[in-house]
């Protein structure tokens, strides 16, 4: 199992902001993650009502960004990217820091080219799926639009 140290030297996201603490399964198609960070007081997502189920979106994210990461190897030229859909998005909780023990975040590649890879996504909180949709990535966004690159927003 791959742990959160390993998780944040292949992301961008580092400290709090890390969401996911362990890869527990992973093939070149789908990657499955867990965490219980979702029910840390110091979730830097949450808010004054807690840890909305939207937040999800960003836990699969996430696992989409750890997979890319061991999809490319141990290179240091992992390409990033920028979730620009989420589609077909379905929910069955309101709040995730309301769910006991570990969410188990799970992403599989439905398809991909240079510049864009389409994914499934899905929460779960033991056997319940919480929340399910698809998203699209673009890699290399800078690439693409080299407003990005200046902005990290891809706004001039």
């Amino acid at each position: 199992m791959l742990n959160r140290t390993w998780i944040e030297s292949r992301i961008p996201h580092k400290g709090a902001m890390c969401l996911l603490d362990a890869v527990e399964s992973h093939s070149d198609d789908e990657i499955v993650c867990t965490t219980l960070s979702h029910r840390s007081p110091g979730n830097p997502l949450r808010d004054d009502t807690g840890l909305g189920i939207v937040v999800g979106i960003e836990y699969a994210a996430q696992a989409m960004a750890v997979h890319g990461a061991l999809r490319d190897g141990d290179s240091a030229s992992s390409r990033g990217g920028y979730l620009v859909s989420a589609r077909d998005v379905t929910w069955s909780a309101q709040r995730l820091d309301l769910l006991d023990g570990p969410l188990s975040v799970r992403a599989q590649r439905l398809s991909g080219a240079a510049s864009t890879i389409m994914y499934r996504f899905s929460l779960h909180a033991g056997a319940d799926e919480i929340l399910s949709g698809r998203a699209t990535v673009v890699l290399d966004a800078a690439s693409v639009d080299p407003s990005i690159a200046a902005t990290g927003t891809g706004t001039p």
